[in-house]
């Protein structure tokens, strides 16, 4: 693919992106991404077969630009594995908490939605799910060894279940128009995961 058909697949990406944040995946036409991207209906079959290609698109997009930003938090040699993994809980409360939509998570706006009209943009959100609770995971590991952590029995589990709970969360607070289910939450994250 030349420069120029990549620049303008992102184009219809980084558009639809925006628009999605907004109105959900639903919520967006075709015309309307066509409109806002100021691209033609045939550019858009040219990179996207169907609009669930170009919705697996979106989220392959957005879950690899996540990782990135998972790894520079998560990974940070020069801070502890506790802080490691309280601060991408803080950063998820301030982002959910963003008046900004494309601040939040797509993950968190599209799960339920995308659960009944598509198996392969549900898988992307699993896959994409499992992999920030293997990093997770990691970084619970990390603490125990550095000492941050007091130690616990299935590292797996907590983070497992707290990712989880921070999903419920965004989805209450979202409901609610309110943040006292994510600073609840954070609390009680901060309280799992424990100093010695």
């Amino acid at each position: 693919m030349t420069q120029k058909a990549l620049n303008t697949k992102d184009h219809i990406l980084a558009t639809g992106r925006r628009l999605t944040a907004l109105h959900g995946y639903t919520g967006v036409g075709l015309s309307e991404l066509l409109k806002a991207a100021g691209v033609p209906k045939g550019s858009f079959y040219h990179y996207f077969a169907s609009k669930e290609a170009y919705g697996c698109a979106l989220l392959e997009a957005f879950v690899a630009d996540y990782k990135e930003r998972l790894g520079a938090t998560l990974a940070n040699p020069d801070i502890d594995g506790r802080t490691r993994f309280l601060n991408y809980f803080r950063d998820w409360h301030r982002r959910q908490s963003s008046g900004d939509p494309m601040d939040r998570c797509l993950v968190v706006k599209l799960s339920a939605e995308v659960a009944d009209l598509s198996t392969d943009m549900s898988a992307i959100l699993e896959q994409g799910g499992t992999a920030i609770i293997a990093q997770l995971t990691r970084t619970l590991e990390q603490g125990i060894a550095d000492g941050s952590i007091v130690p616990m029995a299935d590292p797996a589990g907590t983070a497992q279940s707290i990712y989880h709970q921070w999903l419920g969360a965004s989805l209450v607070a979202s409901l609610s128009r309110s943040n006292e289910a994510l600073t609840l939450t954070l609390a009680a994250t901060e309280a799992l995961v424990s100093q010695p």
